[in-house]
């Protein structure tokens, strides 16, 4: 891709006006996407300009700047994390049925809980996750069962900091978080009361693909002092439900590409 006169690839300046938007921030003026991306005023405008036009962003009726439709379509054409939602849909929904709290599925993502879905019940416990929010791997049931089975490099990474603390209970001393990891291998799951809202627990159990690697955490949250038992078990049906989900696919996938062959 051409580069700017300072240096930067078109690809570069693109990724960082999309990254501009957060779950939280999702419409900006040109302006204030411009001065987040470090790009000069009338380079942003321009740059702006050429991607409203081909979708990726769009303007509203006030002529501020959000995410296009177009983007989100490419995204989805053929996404890995979609085909994860996709299957584990119908069991999230029978965890939600039954829990009537918040159900999440998340994955692993440049050293962060990515979330993909959350299901919710009008009068649940508070929860400040976000589909397409992330949070650090040390601070969320989730974040800790991708950690526990991460790569060693990641792991060592993760807990040479800094970690961040959103509660008291918040694990950020390394020798701690290193002790919890083992405990969430040892157990196959991961308890967090406390770890995001004082008012909140969380519990996550692994998702694993046909392989038997580790591809998602699927998490339920509950009040701090509600009983963890019968979402523990849930969780766990549910993530042996998704795991014969993406076997189902996986074989599906194949019978497709031998007939295509035929």
């Amino acid at each position: 891709m051409a580069n700017s006169p300072s240096g930067d690839s078109v690809t570069e300046r693109l990724l960082r006006v999309l990254e501009t938007f957060t779950p939280t921030r999702t419409v900006q003026s040109a302006s204030e996407i411009g001065r987040r991306a470090h790009l000069p005023s009338s380079t942003a405008h321009r740059f702006i300009g050429e991607l409203v036009e081909t979708g990726l962003l769009e303007r509203d009726e006030d002529h501020r700047i959000r995410v296009g439709m177009r983007l989100w379509e490419l995204a989805t054409r053929s996404s890995a994390a979609l085909r994860l939602r996709q299957a584990a849909m119908p069991a999230m929904e029978r965890v939600q049925a039954r829990i009537g709290e918040h159900t999440q599925l998340a994955i692993l993502e440049q050293g962060e809980a990515l979330f993909l879905e959350r299901l919710s019940s009008p009068d649940a416990t508070s929860n400040v996750t976000r589909i397409a929010g992330r949070l650090p791997l040390n601070a969320s049931s989730s974040g800790l069962v991708l950690l526990a089975y991460a790569p060693a490099e990641l792991q060592e990474r993760v807990m040479a900091g800094p970690l961040v603390a959103l509660t008291r209970a918040t694990i950020v001393e390394p020798a701690a978080l290193r002790r919890k990891l083992a405990e969430v291998r040892r157990l196959g799951h991961a308890l967090a009361p406390g770890f995001i809202e004082e008012v909140a627990t969380g519990l996550a159990v692994p998702v694993r693909d046909p392989s038997g690697a580790v591809v998602a955490a699927l998490s339920v949250v509950i009040a701090r002092d509600a009983a963890v038992d019968a979402p523990l078990a849930a969780l766990h049906r549910a993530a042996r439900d998704i795991r014969v989900a993406l076997e189902s696919r996986a074989g599906g996938m194949g019978r497709v590409a031998a007939s295509a062959l035929a």
